[in-house]
């Protein structure tokens, strides 16, 4: 792993799910599991984020959202599609309204599979997020 010259800060949004994963994200923040050993905040400004956590599927009311949400980002921003609905509509993928995985709307750079993600699993890809981010960091500088 890379070590950034500052701490990331993560985003966590929401679309339409059955709030599993958003549990297991939440699970990340407890003390058994400490994402924030990585040096990894939670925030809830858009502005102040680096990566871009998000779980569910994306539907026709929650795109305007996510592109949002994604603009408001300051450059170089890494984001990170949680679990199965996310990756590719999930359980929701034949509902009337659901357009499919968040990478229809916005360009994902890194997939957590799993229904419910687990914990170690979301760390995982946080920490490839950290990564990515290095990388286009240094692509910036260059």
């Amino acid at each position: 792993m890379n070590f950034n010259t500052k701490s990331p800060w993560i985003l966590h949004y929401d679309g339409t799910s059955c709030n599993g994963c958003d549990i297991e994200v939440l699970a990340c923040l407890t003390p058994l599991y400490d994402v924030e050993r990585f040096g990894v905040i939670n925030t809830g400004n858009p502005r102040h984020a680096d990566i871009l956590l998000i779980t569910g599927s994306v539907n026709d009311q929650n795109i305007p959202v996510v592109k949002q949400l994604y603009e408001q980002m300051a450059d170089p921003k890494v984001v990170v599609a949680v679990g199965i609905c996310a990756t590719s509509g999930g359980v929701f993928a034949d509902c009337y309204n659901v357009v499919g995985g968040v990478d229809k709307v916005i360009p994902v750079d890194v997939y957590v599979p799993g229904c419910a993600a687990r914990p170690q699993a979301i760390i995982d890809g946080v920490v490839k997020a950290i990564a990515v981010l290095d990388e286009k960091q240094n692509a910036m500088k260059k």
